[in-house]
């Protein structure tokens, strides 16, 4: 349960649990490390935090949450899950009386220590998923599935699913129902942020948002405000992270938005046992998984009104209490403040990788590294590329801007949202938008598309990054479905165009429409990669043609 401390004062409580030391803290209440004088042993002693600010009602309310929780895990007996010993009441405060695990938890680890080995990381969710199946069939589903939430034994392989506190009983109110969010958005399933039905594939999903992190050290939902957090779940395509390839089926498998699609926990067993016993991973039975989201039909506009309606009043909910109400809200809303208009729910990244293009113009005669050995016609402002004929170019539509975006509609043909304080800067056959002093640089390219398609556009540039971008290495190009259609992600590291510049990082991504070859990119030094993905992904998200 971790060592956060101590200096408490001593207190007992029901005349038999003496508190010792605080172990930690969360958004409901306080653990601490106890002795139960009764029976001589160790415990945890989970207990209600009072908020003087609540009414008589929402007090009522914590202290059910509470006390569900207890119910719902004494309920459950299996030696991944935690086990409750008692429920007692100190004042009006309830306690949750449960065995002490000595060690920290998955998120500790992952601090201290860094990402996990593969077969480690497939151990640790092979013991979750026995937790999760047992819940499951017990009719409790837990709904908070993260790394703080799984403790590590010390001195032993045990592997412990904790804290069901905002789990749902079948048949009972949850929390959800009467009007507040509860949950961690980074590991919360796109079903439960839209307020679709929420079933145990929803604990799934968390579980692959775990994995992923285990692997990687951060969520591939991480973002640097909650409306990217909730925009990235439910809205842009899933990248994961390159050091989930030993474990990809079961990843892809848990992160499938449709709950329908989603892997099963007994297909998630086979390909994770396989794992740990031989190294490898099995292909998933087809009838057991079929391929993410990226190659679901897109859904009407009027069920993708109704889920970003859902998704925002999830983020106003959960941002209302973060106290960042206003810019989780004006994410989902589109440029005119309009919350009942979706914004265009394109796809951007399908893994965790991606590449761009440097904003400073190359040295005469260097190709741009998006684009092919053949010849491409320069977009002149105001007309299409001259081998397209204006019958062939594709549907224009309006792009959303999130909060501290802006919708630079260009002549080029096409709009997009790019960061307010951008500036648009032409550069022949490409344009950037350029961060004050360049320190981020989002390009475009449109070109007329060819034959051979975006793949292998893309891997003729990175065969050709080092003649492009100094010191060019760690590139990587990833076949892929952007909004439908074939595509192709770029990513790659450089040392920039001088020692003052340092070493950038590029995320790009090509694809086809229309006739049409579009590329997308963002640069940025290496140590801002986490704002230019974010960059990126709005890019592309928002990006129409005109």
């Amino acid at each position: 349960m971790g060592t956060e401390g101590g200096g408490d004062a001593v207190r007992v409580v029901a005349g038999r649990y003496r508190l010792e030391a605080r172990l930690g803290r969360g958004g409901m209440g306080v653990v601490w490390r106890a002795t139960d004088q009764l029976l001589g042993r160790r415990v945890a002693v989970k207990e209600l935090i009072q908020d003087d600010a609540l009414t008589a009602e929402e007090a009522r309310g914590r202290r059910d949450r509470v006390l569900r929780e207890a119910r719902a895990v004494a309920q459950l007996s299996h030696p991944h899950i935690i086990v409750v010993h008692d429920v007692v009441e100190d004042g009006e405060r309830p306690c949750i009386v449960m065995e002490l695990i000595d060690g920290g938890s998955l998120a500790d680890r992952i601090a201290a220590e860094g990402p996990l080995e593969p077969k480690e990381a497939a151990r640790i969710a092979l013991a979750l998923l026995g937790a999760l199946c047992a819940a499951h069939t017990a009719g409790v589903l837990h709904r908070d599935v993260k790394p703080a939430n799984v403790l590590l034994e010390r001195d032993s392989d045990r592997v412990v699913l904790t804290d069901f506190g905002i789990a749902q009983i079948a048949g009972a109110t949850t929390l959800t129902e009467t009007g507040s969010f509860v949950g961690s958005p980074e590991y919360t399933a796109p079903e439960r942020m839209s307020g679709s039905r929420t079933g145990a594939e929803s604990d799934l999903w968390s579980l692959g948002a775990l994995l992923c992190t285990a692997l990687s050290g951060e969520s591939p939902f991480r973002r640097d405000s909650l409306g990217g957090i909730l925009h990235a779940v439910v809205f842009a395509e899933i990248r994961t992270p390159p050091q989930a390839a030993p474990l990809l089926p079961v990843v892809r498998g848990l992160l499938e938005r449709d709950p329908e699609r989603r892997l099963g926990v007994t297909e998630a067993e086979r390909l994770l046992r396989a794992f740990v016993e031989t190294g490898r991973t099995p292909p998933p039975e087809p009838s057991a998984y079929t391929p993410t989201q990226a190659d679901l039909p897109r859904p009407d506009a009027a069920a993708q009104e109704r889920s970003t309606r859902g998704v925002l009043v999830a983020a106003l909910l959960v941002a209302a209490m973060a106290g960042a109400g206003v810019s989780a809200a004006a994410l989902l809303l589109n440029g005119d403040g309009d919350p009942g208009r979706a914004p265009k729910a394109s796809a951007s990244a399908a893994s965790a990788s991606a590449s761009a293009t440097p904003g400073r113009p190359r040295p005469s005669g260097a190709p741009s590294p998006s684009a092919s050995p053949r010849p491409s016609p320069t977009a002149v402002p105001g007309t299409a590329p001259a081998a397209l004929p204006a019958s062939s170019r594709p549907e224009t539509g309006t792009p959303s801007a999130p909060s501290g975006y802006r919708v630079a509609d260009d002549p080029g043909g096409f709009a997009l949202a790019v960061p307010e304080d951008f500036t648009r800067v032409p550069q022949g056959e490409r344009v950037f938008f350029m961060s004050p002093g360049q320190v981020f640089r989002l390009g475009v390219k449109v070109s007329v598309a060819g034959p051979d398609g975006p793949l292998a556009v893309m891997e003729r540039a990175a065969a050709k990054g080092s003649d492009t971008n100094p010191g060019y290495h760690d590139g990587q190009v990833t076949e892929t479905v952007h909004s439908g259609r074939p595509a192709a992600l770029w990513q790659f590291t450089w040392d920039g165009f001088s020692a003052a510049e340092g070493p950038r990082h590029t995320y790009d991504l090509c694809w086809e429409e229309g006739g049409r070859l579009y590329d997308v990119w963002v640069s940025a030094p290496v140590g801002k990669v986490r704002e230019a993905r974010e960059y990126f992904d709005v890019a592309v998200d928002t990006f129409v043609t005109r």
